[in-house]
């Protein structure tokens, strides 16, 4: 499939998209949603690919944000289907990919961008980035799923205040509050990125897509997390992974895991 609006490349097992709508400061529109969904869902698949970082072109901006010329005018009907339709394709389905997927921040994250920061696995940002949900400046909330991940990351209180002040950080605060893991110069923000999907790619996949499913069920009101570990730890016992990990634990050498 031809993108549009998105760059993909492939270093080996690690994937990079590049969200590239420059003179929009890569806002998502329908169209970016869209074609990041795809893009997404096809890289999960692909047992080659073992992490995606996700950036924006350009050093200004990672996602500055949603295309407001598309929902101005939209109804009470319309907003709720473009919310549940953006999280279903897209933002819960990143959150749930059993293939990780960090988000290099390199600029402005700011509504669905840092919604978008936020459903990714976790967050390395450069010196430059800002953050922020200016949604209620807008009169309307976040929609993407700001409401909920915002609160888990960094608490309720400070979620709070971001949102109803709709205020921007910069990334020395998103580190000091726990909403990205690396501040780094704008030089090294893919390479540290790189770095760490170099480390995850050592470890089983596996057992990786079960820790995220088993981490996720602890957020979520409707499930067990405790008894969703127990499940997927068990389950990873009849896995090809599982037997290759221990069996090259005992023989001293590195393990070749099969794949997800």
């Amino acid at each position: 499939m031809a993108y549009n609006t998105i760059l993909i490349e492939q270093d080996q097992f690690i994937a990079e998209i590049t969200i590239n709508r420059p003179s929009k400061l890569n806002a998502l529109n329908k169209e970016t949603i869209k074609e990041l969904s795809k893009a997404l869902k096809d890289l999960d698949k692909d047992k080659s690919i073992k992490s995606i970082i996700l950036t924006g072109t350009g050093e200004k901006a990672f996602v500055a944000g949603a295309d407001i010329s598309e929902f101005a005018n939209f109804s009470v009907k319309k907003g709720a289907a473009l919310a549940k339709e953006g999280q279903e394709t897209l933002f819960s389905f990143i959150e749930d990919m059993k293939t990780p997927v960090i988000a290099a921040v390199n600029g402005f994250a700011l509504g669905g961008g840092l919604e978008l920061a936020m459903a990714c696995h976790f967050r390395v940002a450069s010196d430059n980035a800002k953050m922020g949900l200016p949604e209620v400046s807008l009169g309307v909330i976040p929609g993407y799923g700001g409401t909920q991940r915002l609160p888990q990351l960094i608490g309720k209180g400070r979620a709070l205040e971001l949102i109803m002040t709709a205020a921007m950080i910069d990334a020395p605060r998103a580190l000091s509050i726990g909403l990205v893991n690396y501040v780094v110069t704008p030089e090294e923000l893919l390479p540290l990125c790189k770095k760490i999907a170099n480390k995850i790619a050592n470890n089983s996949p596996v057992a990786i897509g079960h820790a995220i499913k088993a981490v996720n069920a602890g957020f979520n009101t409707t499930l067990d997390g405790y008894k969703t570990e127990i499940k997927a730890f068990g389950e990873c016992f009849g896995t090809a992974d599982f037997k290759e990990g221990t069996t090259a634990f005992l023989e001293k050498r590195k393990a070749d895991f099969p794949g997800k």
